[in-house]
C-alpha cells in the first residue's frame, strides 16, 4: 500500500497513549484542490520544490517522497501511447506490456468534423494512458497547417483554427476524464519543421490571435487542459519554452491557465528566462546530469543568493502540485484498459469517418463485390504506418494493412499484390525499375487497380525534425500512377498522407481516396468505405493546391518559407490556406472542406429569426438539409461569415461554425446555426481587443468552402 494511503491513519504512540495523527490537508481529497496545494507547498523545502521544476529522467518529474506526493510520468501521443524507453536514454526498453492501441493521426480526426468522435477518441486514449500509469499524455497537437512540407502536420488539426478548437476541446475533455492531463502542443506559431531550433518567427498580433492562438486558448478556456507544452522555435527574439509574452502575459495573464507549462525536450536554453518566464517544468536537457538543468541546481544557486525571489519557484511548485494532484494524487480516476477490442473499434470508425472521398468518375465506387481480378498495388499497402515519424512513432498490438483489409472484405476476388515503387530509392534503379514494370503489367491484367501510395512517415516524408522537399510523391510514384492509369483506366489511387500531395495525374485516373494514417484498423476502415459498407463522409481539414506556389506562404507575392536559418517572417499574414488562395482568386486542386459521399444532399432556404444583430444579440440561422439519394449518409453543413464592408482586409469568408448530421435516403433535418458577434469580430491590434463593425455581413451554408449551397445577409448594428 502506497504511503499516502498510511498517513491519513497513522497513529504514534506516546506515554502510553495512542495519538491518532490528522490528516495533511494535502492528503484529504474532499478539501478544495487550492487549500490543498497550499498546504503541501508549506511543508516543502526549497530543494524539494525546486526539484518539481525539472525532470529526473526522460520522461519523469520528482514528486516529494518525504511527504508521499508520487511521481509525474509522462508519456509520448497524440495517436497512442508510445512504447517504453529507458531511464536515462532514448533506447526503447523492449517491454512486453506496450503494444499499444494506434489511433488515427489528429489530421484524420480533423478530417471527420466529428466532435463527439474527438471525444470518443481521447477517452479511449486517456484509458490506455491510464492503465499503463501514465500522468501526463504528450499532446494534442493543434498548430496550423501554414504549409504542406511541415514534417509534423499528420499531428496537427488542420489549417482552420475555428475546426481546429471546436475538435481539440472534446479530445482534452475526454482524456482528462481518466484523471490523466493532456499537455498542447507546441505553443505557439510552431508551423515547421525546418530550422526549428532557432527560427525566430515574426508574425504580426493580428494573425497571431486571428490564426495561430484561438486552438489554444480553447484548449485552455474551454477544454481546461492541465498542461502545455511550450516549442522549440522563438517568438519576439525569445524561445517559446521560455517566451515572457506568451507564457505570463497571454497564456496565463490573458487566458487565465492555472496548469504547468512543460518545455519541450531540450527546448530550455537559459536559467533566468526560464525562471522568470513562464516556464514550470524543464524536461529533456541533459548536461552531465538532471541536476546541471537550467531548472535544477542553477536555479537553486539563484534563489539561495536572493537573485530570484522565492515567489517564483513558490508559483512553479504550485502549479506542479496541482496538476500532480489532478493526476498521480487522484485516488478517484478510474483504472483504465489497454489495446482492447473496444479501443480498435474506436480507432476503427474514427478512420472511417475520416477518410475523404476526393473524385469518383462515374461511380467507381463503391466497388461491386463480385468475382473479380483486383491489382494492389504501392508499398504503402503493405507498410505498417504506425512506424517512424519521430515522437509520434507507435510500437502496436494490431496493425491491419490496407492490402490486409482489402483481402479480408474481398474474399471472392483475385487480389495481385506489386509493390511498384521502394521507399528510400532517391533515383530510378535496376531493382526498382523492376518493382515499376511488375506493376504496371499487373494493372494492365487486372479488372481494377487499387494503388495505396502516398507519404510514408520516413524522414523528409511527414516526420519529425524535418520538411518535406516539395510537393510532390516521393519515390517516382507521380510517374508510376500515370503508367498505371495508362495501362487500366479502372484505378482508385488511395493516398496514406498528413499533408497535401501533388497530383499530375488527377485528370487519368477515376476515383481518389485520402485516407491519411489510420491507425490499427486503417485496412478495415478503408476496405468498409471501398466496398461501401461505410459510406464516406470526411472532409478535407486543409486546401489541396495545384503547385505549392498557390499557396501564402510560398508565393512570390508573400511567401517566406522556410526563412533565412534564423527568421521566418509570416507575409502572408491572417491568410492561410483557404483565405489566401480566395483572396488571391486562386482555385485549389481540393478545396477546404470538400469531401464526396455515394449519396447526394439538398439544401433548402436558410432562415433567420432576425436580420440585425446587436452587440449583446443572437441570430439562429436554420437550414433543411436532405438526403437525395439511395443511400444512407452523413453530411458536414458548414457555415461561413464574410464582411461586406470591413474597413481592413479580411478574408472573402472564415468558418464559423459546422454540423455532421447522418440522414436516411429521402430524410430531411433541420441544422440550426447561432451566430453572435463574435464570429464577425476581428482581432483589432491597436485597440488588443476584438471588435465586430457595423454593416453588412454574408452567412454563406454549403458543403465544402467552394460549395456554398445557400447565403442570406443580415446586418451589424453597433
Amino acid at each position: 500500500m502506497k504511503i499516502i494511503r498510511l498517513l491519513p491513519m497513522l497513529a504514534l504512540l506516546l506515554g502510553g497513549r495512542t495519538v491518532v495523527a490528522q490528516t495533511p490537508a494535502y492528503l484529504d481529497d474532499s478539501l478544495p484542490i487550492e487549500q490543498r496545494v497550499e498546504d503541501a507547498l508549506a511543508r516543502m523545502t526549497l530543494e524539494e520544490k525546486v526539484a518539481l521544476c525539472h525532470g529526473q529522467s526522460k520522461f519523469c518529474v520528482a514528486g516529494v517522497k518525504r511527504l508521499g506526493i508520487p511521481e509525474l510520468w509522462m508519456n509520448d501521443g497524440p495517436h497512442g501511447m508510445k512504447a517504453d524507453i529507458h531511464w536515462d536514454s532514448w533506447e526503447y526498453a523492449k517491454a512486453t506490456n506496450d503494444s499499444c492501441t494506434a489511433f488515427p493521426a489528429l489530421v484524420g480526426l480533423a478530417a471527420t468534423w466529428n466532435p463527439e468522435l474527438s471525444l470518443r477518441y481521447g477517452r479511449a486514449l486517456g484509458e490506455e494512458a491510464r492503465y499503463r500509469k501514465k500522468d501526463v499524455v504528450l499532446g494534442p497537437g493543434v498548430n496550423i497547417y501554414r504549409t504542406p512540407l511541415n514534417g509534423r502536420s499528420f499531428e496537427y488539426m488542420g489549417e482552420d483554427p475555428y475546426l481546429a478548437a471546436q475538435m481539440v476541446v472534446p479530445y482534452i475533455q475526454g482524456v482528462q476524464q481518466n484523471g490523466v492531463a493532456t499537455c498542447v502542443k507546441h505553443f505557439a506559431v510552431n508551423n515547421q519543421e525546418a530550422d526549428r531550433l532557432k527560427t525566430d518567427v515574426v508574425v504580426s498580433d493580428r494573425a497571431l490571435y486571428e490564426i495561430y492562438l484561438p486552438a489554444f486558448r480553447a484548449a485552455v478556456q474551454q477544454g481546461g487542459t492541465w498542461s502545455i507544452m511550450g516549442s522549440y522555435n522563438r517568438f519576439e527574439g525569445t524561445h517559446c519554452s521560455h517566451n515572457d509574452r506568451l507564457l505570463n502575459k497571454i497564456l496565463k495573464g490573458e487566458w487565465g491557465f492555472d496548469g504547468a507549462v512543460v518545455s519541450d525536450w531540450g527546448g530550455t536554453h537559459d536559467t533566468r528566462e526560464a525562471a522568470l518566464n513562464g516556464l514550470d517544468i524543464e524536461m529533456g536537457t541533459h548536461a552531465k546530469s538532471y541536476a546541471d538543468n537550467y531548472l535544477a541546481d542553477p536555479f537553486l544557486a539563484l534563489l539561495k543568493n536572493g537573485e530570484i525571489p522565492q515567489r517564483v519557484v513558490d508559483e512553479k511548485a504550485r502549479r506542479v502540485l496541482r496538476l500532480i494532484l489532478r493526476t498521480s494524487m487522484n485516488r478517484a480516476r478510474p483504472w483504465g484498459s489497454f489495446a482492447t477490442e473496444e479501443h480498435a473499434a474506436e480507432a476503427r470508425a474514427i478512420a472511417e469517418e475520416g477518410i475523404v472521398l476526393l473524385k469518383n468518375e462515374g461511380g467507381l465506387l463503391p466497388l461491386e463485390t463480385k468475382k473479380m481480378r483486383i491489382a494492389v498495388i504501392g508499398e504503402n499497402a503493405d507498410k505498417r504506418m504506425s512506424e517512424g515519424g519521430g515522437s509520434a512513432e507507435l510500437k502496436v498490438w494490431r496493425e491491419i494493412t490496407p492490402l490486409a483489409g482489402i483481402r479480408a472484405r474481398f474474399p471472392e476476388a483475385e487480389i495481385v499484390y506489386e509493390r511498384g515503387y521502394v521507399s528510400g530509392y532517391k533515383g530510378v534503379t535496376q531493382a526498382v525499375g523492376g518493382q515499376h514494370a511488375r506493376a504496371v503489367e499487373a494493372a494492365r491484367k487486372a479488372d481494377l487497380v487499387i494503388y495505396v501510395g502516398g507519404l510514408n512517415k520516413e524522414r523528409g516524408q511527414d516526420s519529425e525534425q524535418a520538411d518535406r522537399s516539395d510537393l510532390y510523391l516521393p519515390y517516382n510514384q507521380d510517374r508510376l500512377i500515370g503508367d498505371i492509369a495508362a495501362a487500366n483506366k479502372n484505378t482508385v489511387v488511395v493516398l496514406l498522407t498528413g499533408n497535401a500531395v501533388a497530383m499530375p495525374w488527377i485528370d487519368r485516373v477515376r476515383s481518389v481516396v485520402v485516407a491519411w494514417y489510420g491507425g490499427s484498423e486503417a485496412g478495415n476502415a478503408l476496405a468498409a468505405v471501398l466496398s461501401g459498407d461505410v459510406n464516406p463522409s470526411g472532409k478535407l481539414p486543409v486546401s489541396f493546391p495545384v503547385r505549392l506556389e498557390d499557396l501564402g506562404a510560398h508565393s512570390p507575392l508573400a511567401g517566406e518559407y522556410p526563412g533565412d536559418g534564423t527568421t521566418v517572417r509570416y507575409n502572408d499574414d491572417i491568410f492561410v490556406g483557404y483565405r489566401w488562395l480566395e483572396k488571391q482568386a486562386v482555385r485549389p486542386l481540393f478545396c477546404f472542406g470538400h469531401g464526396l459521399s455515394y449519396t447526394t444532399f439538398a439544401y433548402g432556404k436558410p432562415r433567420v429569426d432576425a436580420s440585425t444583430l446587436r452587440p449583446d444579440g443572437r441570430i439562429v440561422l436554420s437550414i433543411d438539409v436532405t438526403n437525395t439519394g439511395a443511400r444512407a449518409g452523413a453530411e458536414v453543413v458548414q457555415l461561413y461569415v464574410g464582411d461586406r464592408e470591413a474597413s481592413i482586409p479580411r478574408p472573402v469568408k472564415e468558418l464559423k461554425g459546422f454540423r455532421k448530421v447522418s440522414l436516411a435516403p429521402g430524410e430531411t433535418r433541420t441544422v440550426e446555426f447561432v451566430v453572435t458577434p463574435e464570429a464577425l469580430s476581428f482581432y483589432d491590434a491597436e485597440r488588443h481587443a476584438w471588435k465586430a463593425e457595423a454593416g453588412q455581413f454574408d452567412l454563406s451554408v454549403g458543403s465544402s468552402s467552394a460549395d456554398i449551397r445557400r447565403s442570406v445577409t443580415i446586418r451589424y448594428e453597433e
